[in-house]
């Protein structure tokens, strides 16, 4: 297990099926850094309460909103176009290489809210993942579940 976020999130998101699920969750009103966050928190035994929930959520939500969704909207306006123009795919490829920064950066900040929280503090490790997961409008449970199963097995 990595013991940093961002190292935990790569590997865990070139894990088979990871990225599908993580991007079908996305669709779904998810934010992937805090599912990502969720899974490391819940392989960590990081004891979930409200109150941290809440602090990973003013972290990520300002973020998310006024950084990576913009990027991302502008990437996924331009990939018909930028299919059949090779200068605008080349700038595609620059936004989502800033989208991926964007997101780098927002683990960071993640982990650095986390980073005073106990270790091995818990023995039921399944909330963090439902937790963060809370406010997305048409979350599909079963990929949450299909998510921790692809993660860690069970």
């Amino acid at each position: 297990m990595s013991s940093d976020l961002w190292s935990f999130s790569l590997g865990t998101y070139a894990r088979p099926g990871v990225e599908s699920l993580c991007l079908q969750l996305q669709s779904a009103g998810a934010n992937v850094c805090l599912l990502l966050c969720g899974l490391w928190l819940e392989q960590r035994a990081v004891d979930c309460t409200e109150q941290r929930l809440q602090q990973l959520f003013q972290v990520a939500e300002p973020w998310e909103v006024n950084v990576v969704q913009p990027m991302r909207t502008l990437r996924q306006q331009w990939k018909a176009a930028a299919a059949d123009d090779a200068d605008l795919n080349a700038l595609r490829e620059q936004i989502k290489a800033l989208e991926l920064e964007a997101e780098r950066h927002l683990l960071l900040q993640l982990e650095r809210t986390a980073r005073s929280w106990p270790q091995n503090d818990v023995t039921e490790r399944s909330a963090w993942l439902e937790g963060v997961a809370a406010g997305a409008a048409n979350l599909d449970r079963d990929a949450l579940h299909q998510l921790r199963v692809a993660v860690t097995g069970a």
